[in-house]
This record gives structure tokens, sequence and C-alpha cells, in this order.
């Protein structure tokens, strides 16, 4: 199996105050890791990929890791999450889907067990592509006051032979969110969407 060679990672930490209403009593903090790395797979057809996902589930747990550090050191605050993939040119768009088990899975462990799907995007580009990371809540998927996004990218990457992966994390729901739906005190908890 190829080894994860890691060019560099980011983090990203945003508060938000107010979108044009009343300030919030305690700001929504989104946080975003990006990791770029080789694609081992850039430039050639292989048939036989499904292996690099084990290797990168020490990754996807570090990243997972280096979140809940960035949002403070408790996973209790995590209230939703993301994950994608911008997969460099020379890659194609199912490489990028190698990480929807080792970044899912990581945040799932690293939260303590997290009940719902974790969304996720990708898609093929190069240096300075930016992503879109779709988030839910972390136990179901269904709370609509959790639905939101964060935008990702870094300026110099993916390099056509790279896979830049995203993990992102956020602490509650969108500011001044008001239109109804399941909300997050009446969670049932039985199947990660309600």
């Amino acid at each position: 199996m190829p080894e994860v060679v890691l060019r560099k990672q980011q983090v990203v930490v945003e508060d938000i105050f107010h979108e044009g209403g009343p300030r919030a009593a305690e700001p929504l903090r989104r946080a975003a890791i990006v990791s770029v790395i080789a694609n081992p797979y850039a430039g050639r057809y292989e048939p036989d990929i499904q292996g690099f996902m084990e290797d990168l589930k020490p990754l996807g747990l570090a990243m997972a890791q280096r979140l809940i550090q960035a949002l403070g050191g408790d996973p209790a605050v995590v209230q939703g999450y993301g994950k994608g993939a911008i997969v460099g040119a020379g890659g194609e768009l199912e490489h990028g889907a190698l990480w929807h088990v080792p970044g899912g899975y990581a945040m799932r462990e690293a939260l303590g067990g997290a009940m719902a799907i974790v969304p996720s995007t990708k898609k093929v580009g190069g240096p300075g592509t930016r992503l879109d990371v779709p988030v839910t809540h972390v136990n179901a998927s269904y709370v609509r006051s959790h639905f939101d996004a964060m935008e990702v990218g870094i300026p110099d990457a993916p390099r056509a032979d790279e896979l830049a992966v995203v993990l992102v994390m956020t602490t509650g729901p969108r500011i001044h969110e008001r239109v109804g739906g399941l909300k997050a005190s009446d969670i049932k908890g039985e199947d990660g969407l309600r």
C-alpha cells in the first residue's frame, strides 16, 4: 500500500458574531483542517485503490484531534461536521472518494461516537481551488439549524499530483437560525437522522 506523504497542513478557525441581526450571546465557531498529500494514483488509472483508505486512517484521526484542539480541546462543544477533498488535475474524482471512510470515521471516533453520516463533497481542481464543505449536526442529519458549509482552499494546492483532504467542525447552529424543523434539543439519537 502507498505511503501517505504530507506536504502541508492548514487550520482555519472562524468566529461568527452576527449575520446582520443582533449579536449572538456566544459566537459560532467553524474550523477546518486541510492536509495536502501526494496522490499515489495521479497520472494513471489504477483499478484497485481501496487499500489507500486504510493508510489514510491515522491521518484522519490526527486531523480530527487537531481540529478539536483548535476549537478549545473539548469534543463536547462540537455540534456539526463535514468533510471533503480536492483532487489535483492529474487525478480523478474517485481518488477524492478515498477520504470518505478515513475522514468520516475519524471524526466520529474523536467525538466519542457521533451518529450522523458525515456529509461530503469532492472535486477535481488546480492550485487555489476552493471547496464548500457541507456541514450537518453530528448526531442527527435532519437538524436544519446546523445545515451549513465552510469554504476552504490553499493558494498553492493541490498540485496535479496531490490531494487536499478536508475536515470541518462547528460549535453550533447557524447564527440567527430560524427556519424550523427538528431542534437539536429534540434529537432521539436512534438512527443518525432524527
